[in-house]
């Protein structure tokens, strides 16, 4: 067998084996169906006498993807001395196995497949004794994305990988390099009512009685307008061009999924009166005689659907997909991608339909973040003169709504009031918390909903120079001159819509700093909920995200500046000297001088000896700056290590004669801590005659008759 990867995998291993010579960790991030399993594969077959641990969400994932392998490379029949040397092991089952069992596995390399999984709780814990046991094995990641995103925006390659990231594509760089295929893209609204309710309930607050009358006359044209639109029977029929074909439904939960089968009938009613329909809810599809038979259901006179909710977000693959339903509410991007990708990469040989139904208006925005990641990666590639990595520039995008999304555009002008009132507003909310990163659900007291005006305002600005039918299309207004010079006065963010729990953790980080002092919060500092467990902030391991995400450059210029106004360091040894240095303070305060730490002394597991050992060394090969040698010599601390030495020696002297009230130390003597007090004054008598002392150390030795 000889596994021979695709170019864009090819140059990922390469990259990846290389890092791992010289890190020992590599972490590859590239989008489902990209083929990533196969640059594992590849490091397994490049070293049949090396044992494999192969660690994974599921068995079901693992068994696809060496069916995969095997298909790609003519193997089908191959069941024997198939990479024999991988030991598979789910991330479940090393919660319980003892440490005896992981010793066991005694792995040359290991390979992390989906290791944003890692950071489950209960799964993080058994993956942390395992790589605990096995610390200096060469490990490899693959994942979709390192990015935890309902997690407080966690990135696994920082936490697993140190940041060692051999390759990282986005799902919009991999449609413009053609690796994956364009999809047509079908933007609708289903489940429109209760969003019309909470508008309806917005215009009831309003003080104003021209707002309430006017936002109710929206609102009931809105009403009748979605009543007019084509329903999902219509649009299913008009854009699915391959009408016995095989689609996955993705529902946000069970109720969701059994509403759904009951709508099947009058949805897909045009299409195919008849259609095969399976239902998956399990988290492993294997489980399920539905999923088998979805997948083996060769009967091309019918329309296939299968409904599951998030088993086939990753790792499963199935065949000759036409496209993919979502029927979602919000769901967090790493989701949302993998659902696309799911349509992207399940056939190369047709073109994709991605139906994307929302339930509510703010929804129909999510595909701009895939329109951003292609738009950035065109233009790396043309600043770097690869233009002929362009394959695709942009794809087809269907919103079936956009007759009805001038008319929310309108309701929301009304709702919000005039610009100037809403300026007012936002000026209110700016002298109140000192910046307008205003959440996007924030709604005033007085029910004037700025987070979304704001979020218009930027993109507003972003558009300020397109055709005039783009700029109304997703519902935006234009912006002068004159307006975009009075929100920079309030500090307004135009180049990134920050999200809602960046600005959450950020004020969580300020009141840190307001507190402290200082941004040096431990790593596993948590800040508790009053609710809930689970939403417990990590606030140390997100400052640790944010110092990646700086390295990366995928922080806007607004948030670096937020973030160093409140004292964040983007240097990692910068900030650990910065922790050190902080608890080199409170020593001096709680024990008093700070070159006599006893060297199993710890804070919250900063080992304080080593670090202050580590200057000394530092400040040996001229490595510490003067700045830094200043601020520890004002704590008292001798960066010499025969000063230090000596000035240990008189304290133990000092203390003795204090004890005995003389200096007659019997031979051999040595003091409890180990010191061994009469060679050091007999040793200092020998310098003093030979000269080699100071004058301040002769006096003082004097003072207590050790000389």
């Amino acid at each position: 067998m000889a596994i021979e990867l695709y170019a864009h995998n090819r140059d990922a291993y390469q990259a990846a084996i290389a890092m791992l010579k010289i890190a020992g960790k590599a972490a590859i991030i590239h989008p489902t169906g990209t083929g990533k399993s196969f640059i594992g594969f590849k490091l397994c077959e490049d070293n049949p006498d090396k044992h494999i641990c192969w660690l994974s969400p599921s068995k079901y994932i693992f068994s696809t993807q060496l069916e995969n392998l095997r298909k790609e490379c003519g193997l089908e029949n191959e069941t024997d001395s198939f990479l024999t040397n991988i030991t598979f092991v789910t991330y479940a089952r090393l919660m319980n196995m003892s440490d005896e069992e992981m010793q066991a596995i005694a792995p040359d390399y290991i390979v992390l497949d989906e290791f944003h999984r890692c950071g489950a709780v209960e799964w993080g814990r058994g993956i942390e004794r395992f790589l605990s046991i096995h610390q200096n094995i060469p490990m490899l990641g693959l994942s979709a994305t390192a990015i935890r995103y309902l997690d407080n925006q966690r990135d696994m390659s920082d936490e697993l990988f140190d940041g060692h990231v051999a390759s990282e594509m986005s799902l919009g760089e991999s449609i413009v390099r053609g690796i994956l295929n364009p999809p047509k893209y079908v933007l609708s609204l289903y489940s429109y009512q209760e969003e019309l309710n909470k508008y309806g309930t917005r215009a009831r607050r309003s003080k104003s009685k021209v707002v309430r009358d006017k936002a109710e006359e929206y609102i009931d044209q809105l009403r009748r307008a979605l009543n007019k639109a084509e329903g999902l029977d219509k649009i299913f029929e008009k854009h699915m061009s391959d009408k016995t074909g095989k689609y996955i439904v993705f529902c946000s939960n069970f109720e969701a999924m059994q509403d759904a089968l009951e709508k099947v009938p009058s949805w897909f009613s045009l299409v195919d009166k008849n259609p095969h329909v399976y239902s998956v809810y399990s988290d492993d599809p294997t489980a399920s005689v539905a999923f088998k038979e979805f997948k083996e259901d060769e009967d091309e006179s019918h329309l296939r659907l299968l409904l599951c909710i998030d088993a086939l977000n990753e790792g499963v693959h199935v065949d000759d997909i036409s496209g993919v339903i979502l029927l979602r509410p919000t769901v967090s991007p790493i989701i949302y991608k993998q659902q696309i990708g799911r349509a992207l990469s399940a056939s190369k040989k047709k073109d994709t339909v991605i139906f994307d139904i929302v339930n509510n208006i703010q929804n129909l925005y999510s595909i701009d973040v895939i329109k951003e990641e292609m738009t950035n990666a065109m233009q790396h590639f043309r600043s770097e003169a690869s233009e002929d990595s362009i394959v695709n520039t942009n794809f087809e995008v269907i919103a079936e709504v956009s007759n009805c999304l001038e008319l929310f555009r309108q309701l929301e002008d009304t709702l919000n009031a005039g610009w100037d009132f809403m300026y007012q507003e936002a000026k209110k909310y700016f002298d109140q918390n000192g910046n307008l990163m205003v959440p996007a659900s924030y709604i005033s007291e007085d029910g004037y909903g700025l987070g979304r005006w704001i979020r218009t305002q930027r993109i507003a600005r972003q558009n300020k120079d397109a055709d005039c039918e783009e700029k109304y299309v997703y519902g935006y207004c234009p912006i002068t001159d004159e307006h975009v010079k009075m929100l920079d006065e309030i500090g307004m963010i135009w180049n990134s819509v920050i999200k809602e729990n960046w600005i959450f953790n950020f004020r969580l980080a300020k009141e840190f700093y307001q507190k402290n002092g200082h941004l040096i919060v431990p790593h596993d500092y948590v800040v508790r909920s009053d609710e809930d467990d689970s939403n417990d902030i990590k606030l140390g391991i997100w400052i640790t995200s944010q110092r990646t995400s700086f390295a990366k450059g995928r922080l806007s210029e607004e948030q670096i500046k937020l973030m160093e106004q409140i004292g964040m360091s983007w240097d990692r040894y910068d900030e650990k000297w910065q922790k050190g240095f902080q608890y080199c303070k409170r020593y001096k305060k709680e024990y008093g001088d700070i070159n006599f730490v006893p060297a199993d002394f710890e804070y919250e597991g900063f080992k304080l000896q080593r670090w202050l050992n580590t200057q000394r060394s530092r400040c040996k090969l001229g490595k510490l700056s003067e700045e830094r040698i200043k601020k520890l010599q004002e704590l008292g601390f001798k960066l010499s290590v025969h000063e230090a030495f000596w000035e240990s020696g008189f304290v133990h002297a000092a203390e003795y004669k204090k004890q005995h009230g003389d200096l007659n130390v019997p031979n051999g003597y040595v003091c409890s801590d180990g010191f061994k007090l009469k060679s050091w004054l007999t040793n200092q008598k020998a310098r003093c005659k030979k000269g080699m002392l100071s004058e301040g150390q002769v006096g003082r030795l004097k003072a207590i008759g050790g000389v």
